[in-house]
């Protein structure tokens, strides 16, 4: 499965990657375009967290893209945040509201192919590596790492913070975890909520078990903290290309040393 990329480490921290994928599995040509398909890819959040394996932490990531099917969604279809505007499993827009797909949306019979092809292998290498860690440490922490446009209209007003730390609700993990890391977004001087729009995915919801030693927290970051992103989208200028020297980058050092911290005791 050469689209899924696992880079095993021994300290107590895997970080996922489940947005950062841009292969379209062979569906080209059922997209309204590939530019669309990969629109809302989470860009470059791989490159922007290498620094976590010279610190001995796994990394989990996808090559599929979102658009295919979303890593990050409940398998069963059920909505994550009922009420507000979002994406499906197997998304049908973009966005911003715009049609993915030329003909019909894939109906139940294609869902359950992808689900099998991508969806669980990807979770079943996820679930191996939180295994693996908690069977050699105390406490394991599970950080899914994310990006968003900082303007999305149909998903929140106005301009996004540069850091949505998600828990959902203070229950994926620890308080002491949760307030260390909106502390360090604090000194940073940059905007940041948490439990705001971005509460935590499938993802957090499902492997943060503090109760059982393994904590989860989200970090979906704004765009604009490391590349420049244009007023007006088009082929031409999207994706922007990830800057020499991001300025959360630091901040992010930190973050990832505190959840260390937390993780060893």
């Amino acid at each position: 499965m050469d689209w899924l990329r696992v880079h095993r480490g021994e300290a107590p921290l895997v970080v996922a990657v489940p947005h950062g994928g841009i292969g379209l599995a062979g569906l080209e040509d059922a997209f309204v375009s590939p530019w669309r398909a990969r629109l809302d890819t989470d860009w470059w959040v791989e490159d922007l967290y290498a620094f976590v394996r010279d610190l001995g932490a796994t990394t989990v990531a996808t090559g599929i893209s979102r658009s295919v099917i979303d890593m990050n969604r409940d398998p069963s279809g059920a909505s994550l945040y009922p009420g507000q505007a979002t994406t499906e499993l197997c998304p049908t827009t973009t966005f911003d509201g715009d049609p993915l797909y030329r003909g019909a949306a894939p109906d139940a019979g294609e869902i359950a192919r992808r689900k099998r092809a991508f969806f669980e292998p990807y979770h079943r290498a996820l679930a191996a590596e939180v295994a693996r860690l908690r069977a050699l440490h105390g406490r394991v922490l599970l950080y899914d790492a994310h990006s968003i446009r900082s303007h999305v209209p149909r998903l929140f007003d106005g301009e996004l913070r540069q850091f949505n730390i998600g828990t959902n609700g203070g229950t994926t993990c620890a308080p002491e975890l949760e307030a260390a890391v909106a502390a360090i977004c604090t000194a940073s001087g940059q905007s940041h909520v948490v439990n705001g729009r971005f509460k935590g995915g499938w993802t957090t919801r499902h492997y943060g078990r503090p109760e059982s030693g393994v904590h989860a927290i989200q970090m979906e970051l704004a765009m604009r903290g490391y590349m420049t992103e244009p007023a007006m989208l088009d082929e031409g200028n999207w994706p922007p290309p990830l800057d020499s020297a991001p300025a959360i980058l630091p901040v992010l050092r930190q973050v990832i040393a505190a959840v260390l911290d937390f993780a060893k005791g």
